[in-house]
Formats: structure tokens, sequence, C-alpha cells
């Protein structure tokens, strides 16, 4: 019996044949010099059928994490052994990212513009590019964030509460975190779903810089997912996973004070109610006033800025009901993920800036 053949993908006016990769240039609009800008695709369609996915960074264009995951990903993946299609986009948001700023010219933030229209603003005319173009493509994406400027957070992965096939694939991404919570309205992921497309949200590191941890825990996580979908050849980390920290709700911990703040704990460590996270004293050093955590959890994100106000958002705590047990080895995905079910409701997940 023979084997079923890949037949060529079709994107924007391109046809990539089977086994090959294609750099597409999509149009997008025109610009105030009079030139047109583009969002850039590499297609790498594999020579053997299977699903087509898509990778994504810099939706906020200073969340560049994914630009340098990306770059990896389309030196790594070898269409010719691929089952399937991979769409990467380094930039999602090249107005942005060329300015090194959150948001389009317009002042609209992207991921709150789906599914954007062809004659709409600048925002809703990207929106709808990657929308048509790439998202109803695909039966699975891939989204990477950072944190805010002055900001990190450990690499975590967010889905859609409830939904199994979700849990099983960020069990295989095999990030530190995984967080479940409602969609946002307008969010690319709220607007896949509608179409069809699970989504994978990624958030790791912080704006405008590189780090190898965020870098090399998403590589290898999306190539764990290509493997557990059968794209490639290679273990999916599931024979013998690690529990994760899983949690539907997430609080965040201000300053009770101005000044200058000594850290305590960072990213990825587990914390219990009335654990010591920082210090806040003025500017000699007086009047040291201790930060506390609130509950039972694990750092998902530190500000990274010592400088601060009365108010501010030094930590994100994820809670976890017994954080010393995250991390341990156990045999299975069934195990994996009964051990570590999180209880209670989700609650919907502000992004960094609507927070800080």
């Amino acid at each position: 019996m023979h084997e079923p053949q890949a037949t060529p993908f079709s994107i924007s006016d391109r046809q990539v044949e089977p086994g090959t990769a294609m750099d597409v240039s999509i149009p997008v609009t025109t610009m105030a010099t009079g030139y047109d800008s583009h969002l850039a695709v590499r297609v790498l369609h594999g020579a053997k059928p299977g699903p087509a996915i898509f990778v994504s960074g810099a939706i906020h264009g200073d969340e560049i994490i994914g630009t340098a995951i990306i770059q990896r990903l389309a030196r790594e993946i070898d269409p010719a052994e691929l089952a399937g299609t991979v769409m990467l986009i380094p930039v999602s948001n090249i107005f942005g990212f060329i300015s090194h700023t959150r948001y389009l010219p317009d002042r609209r933030d992207l991921n709150r513009s789906f599914p954007g229209h062809a004659t709409g603003s600048l925002a809703g005319q990207l929106a709808h590019v990657f929308f048509s173009e790439v998202v109803q493509r695909a039966t699975l994406g891939i989204d990477i964030h950072s944190a805010a400027v002055h900001r990190y957070n450990l690499p975590q992965v967010r889905i859609d509460a409830g939904n199994k096939q979700l849990v099983e694939l960020a069990m295989a991404f095999g990030a530190p975190v995984i967080i479940e919570a409602p969609l946002r309205d307008g969010s690319l992921r709220e607007l896949a779903k509608q179409e069809g497309v699970d989504m994978l949200l990624l958030e790791a590191g912080e704006a405008l810089r590189f780090d190898d941890l965020s870098i090399e825990t998403g590589t290898a996580g999306v190539q764990r997912v290509l493997a557990h979908l059968g794209m490639i050849e290679a273990d999916d980390g599931l024979s013998d996973v690690g529990i994760p920290a899983r949690s539907n709700k997430t609080q965040w911990v201000r300053s009770a004070r101005g000044g200058v703040a000594h850290l305590a704990k960072t990213s990825g460590d587990p914390v219990h109610k009335g654990d010591l996270l920082a210090t806040v004293a003025g500017l000699f050093g007086e009047d040291p006033e201790g930060v506390y955590s609130p509950i039972d959890g694990i750092v998902i994100g530190h500000a990274t800025l010592p400088v601060v106000h009365q108010g501010d958002a030094l930590f994100h705590i994820a809670s976890v009901a017994h954080p010393e047990r995250v991390g341990r080895r156990i045999e299975g995905i069934t195990e994996a993920i009964l051990a570590s079910e999180p209880e209670g409701f989700a609650e919907a997940l502000l992004d960094e800036d609507e927070v800080i």
C-alpha cells in the first residue's frame, strides 16, 4: 500500500511544493512613505501530509523573544522530513517591532483587533491579513509573548480553560508552568477558537531582551509539540514528564511604599503564604518594609527594575496548592494530568501592561 502523498500548500498567491520551504511576503497596507508593508511568513511544507500549524512572535512589537525562537526553528526543521506544514511568523507586528513599542502607530493593540477588516484601521488591516492568510489555514497555533519592559516572565504556557487536548499539548511543550484561563475578547486566541483553531500561548522573558532559558524552552517546546502531533520524528517528552505547576488563578503583589526594592524571590521560586518576597526601603535604606506572599504558589513574573513607586507590581504569583512538588518526576502523561489538576474556577488574565 502506497503512503498518501502531500499536495502543494497554498498561501496568498503562492504554491509551496511538498518537501520545500518558501518565504512569502504578504501585502498589508500602504505606509506614509508610499511604500507597501508586508507580513513575512516562512512556510515549511512537509514531504508527507499532516496538520498545518503556525508559530508567531512579536504580536506586541517589543515582545521579541518569539523572533529568536522562530529563527532557531527555521534552521532546525527540515521540510523534507516533516509531515504537515509549519508557518513561521517571526514578527507579526512589524510596525511596533521597528519602533521598539508594543502597539501600532495608530496606538491600537494588534492582539485586541482580530479578526480585523480589509478596509479598517492599520491594526484592523494587519489583523485581517494575519487571520485570513495564516490562522484560517491552520488547526493549531503557538503564539509567543514576553513580559513588559523592566519585567521578566518565567516561561509559561497559557491555554483555554477546560480544553483537555490543549492540556496534553501544554504538557508536551514542557514549560515550567501551565495556566488555564478564559480567553480575552478580541484576542487572537479567542477568534481562533471560533474558527476551530486551538492555540498555545507561551509567555517567556522580558520585552526587548533575549535570554537563553526562554529561547531554549520555547524552541524545544515547539519541537516536542510537533513530535507529539507526529509531524517530526523526535521524543515528545511525555514518557518521563515532570509535574508542571498548573494553575487557574494568579495574583499580583504590589509595593506598599515607594523606594528601592531588594528582591528575596524571583521567577521560578516556589512560595508559601507569608514568605518574604522583597524588602523596599527609602533612599538611605531607612524604614524598610517587607513584601510578603499572599498565597501558596510559584512566582511566574517579577519586576527587574529596583526603583519602585507605591503600588507598583513587583511579583506575579500563580496559585499552586503544593508548590514544593513542582518538577517531581512521574510516570506518564495521564498521571501528570491527574496529579496536577488545578482546583476552583479559572479567571481571565490581564496582559502585563494592563495590570501595571
